[in-house]
């Protein structure tokens, strides 16, 4: 049985954040609330995966700046993207000098990079942590799928790579009014399909693995927590996971939101069954969940990234796509 990670230190706390995005993101219904976007989505770069580093490096500046920060300032970053061997977060951040670990979770990173950042600093290895987390439509379509330029068809289970990218400061300190209070590794579970295009489907059972181990564990129960938030089920997955929810804890089901259905607007974009990415959950915790928790709009939630562990080599395995839900606590109060 896996083991809920307590946190000793009840004062690791965000300190600043920022998110950056797209042209479709700027669209979107938080497209006012991120700190830069780029419609061209190229960042000044001169291809889309070079675009993705700059967009780490842009908004781990900018949750920097926030806080007065320097580079020297930050023990640690704990980074991922979607491309081989996390390129884009190396070539984005290598200028900085902050000693880098590289993560790859699929689109759970962010959730992953927090639960590592703060575990670092509750055991006094560290004092502050930054987590980051990026994702380039463009770039992440010609590795996963499909040339740009051959414009094949969508599955209307797909879902829309975001173009987007979420940073996050952490210290021990209590600087920050949101906590991180507990979480838990994710454990590898069979999704149960081997169509790459239904991620959905592929991450909602490891979400409902580690929301149940967690009630099992923990002293919170189902009415204590505000919202359950996952990384990018989409409108597929989500709706399996309320049906799940609904066996075990119908208390939660009206309680789940999806950051996958929050990034576009289904009825402006045809997005298929919503946002996914590394990029999604992090962006849409920086621009919508940690302003309502700091706001007291929201007291706790189980922030939940949603990762579905496939490459194009494995795909071609054809094997089960298998996925990975990590949780943190967040709270303000």
């Amino acid at each position: 049985m896996r083991k809920l990670i307590k946190f000793q230190n009840k004062n690791i706390s965000f300190v600043s954040h920022g998110a950056v995005g797209g042209f479709e993101e700027a669209a979107g219904p938080l497209g006012e609330n991120f700190d830069l976007v780029d419609k061209t989505d190229l960042f000044g770069m001169k291809s889309y995966e070079m675009a993705e580093g700059e967009m780490g490096r842009l908004c781990v500046n900018i949750a920097m700046t926030k806080a007065g920060f320097k580079p020297t300032d930050i023990d640690c970053i704990f980074a991922g993207d979607l491309q081989n061997q996390c390129f884009a977060s190396s070539s984005g951040l290598y200028s900085f000098g902050i000693p880098y670990i590289g993560l790859y979770s699929a689109c759970s990173t962010m959730t992953e990079a927090l639960l590592l950042g703060a575990s670092l600093i509750d055991g006094g290895h560290i004092k502050c942590a930054c987590a980051l987390s990026t994702s380039h439509n463009s770039a992440a379509e010609r590795q996963f799928r499909t040339p740009l330029e051959y414009g094949g068809q969508r599955q209307p289970y797909a879902q829309w790579t975001a173009t987007a990218a979420g940073a996050f400061i952490l210290d021990g300190e209590g600087q920050g009014r949101v906590r991180i209070k507990d979480g838990m590794i994710g454990k590898i579970v069979d999704g149960l399909t081997t169509d790459a295009a239904n991620m959905g489907a592929a991450m909602a059972r490891s979400a409902m693995d580690t929301i149940y181990t967690y009630f099992s564990l923990s002293d919170i129960s189902p009415t204590q927590v505000d919202l359950i938030v996952t990384g990018d089920l989409g409108y597929v997955g989500s709706e399996m996971l309320r049906d799940m929810l609904g066996e075990q804890f119908p208390a939660l089901v009206g309680r789940h939101i999806d950051c996958g259905t929050l990034l576009y607007d289904r009825s402006k974009k045809d997005v298929h069954a919503g946002a996914s990415g590394c990029g999604c959950s992090a962006s849409v915790l920086s621009l919508k969940f940690i302003p309502q928790l700091e706001r007291g709009e929201l007291k706790n939630i189980l922030f939940m990234s949603t990762g579905a562990l496939m490459n194009p080599t494995g795909v071609l395995q054809k094997n089960n796509i298998l996925g990975i839900t990590p949780l943190v606590r967040l709270s303000s109060e």
